[in-house]
């Protein structure tokens, strides 16, 4: 399996990265529906919700994957054991 720059194999990383990025993300919609809901706009702010949870969604898909991988060494820097 391909290792990136970081030691672990490539598809480990792209799903952490997935992760934070959606958690992060999730994060920052947050206010963005207390700044729609300020500006009374309840359509806005829940369009936001929606893409918060759509994040949410993917952050929990991507830790089964993660969780899925971490039986064998694909989750583990190369060189050492999960």
């Amino acid at each position: 399996m391909a290792t990136g720059e970081t030691g672990f194999d490539d598809v480990t990383f792209d799903l952490i990265s997935v992760q934070y990025h959606s958690l992060k993300a999730g994060h920052d919609y947050g206010q963005y529906v207390r700044d729609a809901e300020n500006a009374g706009e309840q359509e806005i702010a829940d369009f936001f919700k929606q893409v918060m949870d759509e994040d949410a969604q993917r952050a929990h898909q991507v830790h089964e994957f993660l969780r899925r991988l971490g039986g064998t060494d694909n989750t583990a820097p190369q060189g050492t054991t999960a």
